[in-house]
């Protein structure tokens, strides 16, 4: 028997009433994306992207590059289309209800983009 997780407007933060961006729900966290000279846009991601090695792989770039001292929102050094693809993948990997188990079927491979040359 799978679980299967809506997520409605991921990637978005609600607004406050006032137009003030407000805290990601429950479950969820912001993270920073975009590569230096790149606007950086903001996401809203489930926690449990922390248990995914696509996402753990995105971390690892992003402690290479700022180590561990970064302020506030987690800043992910990659190209924000780079990151929606990824994003696609495991949320795909996420509704397969896979109950743990990552079949990611060579998607480390799509990680490159966000590496640096």
């Amino acid at each position: 028997m799978g679980v299967h997780l809506h997520l409605p407007h991921l990637g978005h933060e609600k607004k406050k009433e006032g137009g003030a961006v407000g805290v990601p729900t429950k479950g969820c966290m912001t993270i920073k994306v975009g590569q230096e000279g790149e606007e950086k846009q903001r996401f809203v991601v489930p926690v449990m992207y922390l248990n995914h090695p696509l996402f753990m792989g995105l971390l690892k770039v992003a402690e290479e590059e700022y180590g561990f001292e970064q302020q506030g929102a987690i800043t992910i050094p990659c190209h924000v289309e780079h990151f929606r693809y990824v994003q696609g993948i495991i949320d795909r990997d996420n509704a397969a209800g896979s109950g743990g188990h990552h079949h990611h079927n060579g998607h480390h491979f799509h990680l490159a983009g966000c590496f640096k040359a």
